[in-house]
């Protein structure tokens, strides 16, 4: 096994994740794009739900 770190090119051209991907129905492009996805930043996320009540906490208490 090595220690090497794989590209994204060289992991989607791998002969069994393109086996996988194949069995599961699943392109490279459609992984490129969900990556893509994830690594911008969501402009209008709406924060979880425990920062949410700390901040409502926070501004009730006076804190």
């Amino acid at each position: 096994m090595s220690d090497r770190i794989n590209t994204l090119d060289e992991l989607l051209s791998d002969p069994l994740v393109l086996l996988v991907m194949e069995r599961d129905r699943v392109r490279p492009e459609q992984v490129r794009l969900l990556l893509e996805r994830a690594r911008r930043p969501a402009v209008d996320a709406v924060p979880p739900a425990h920062v949410v009540a700390k901040s409502c906490m926070q501004q009730w208490l006076g804190r």
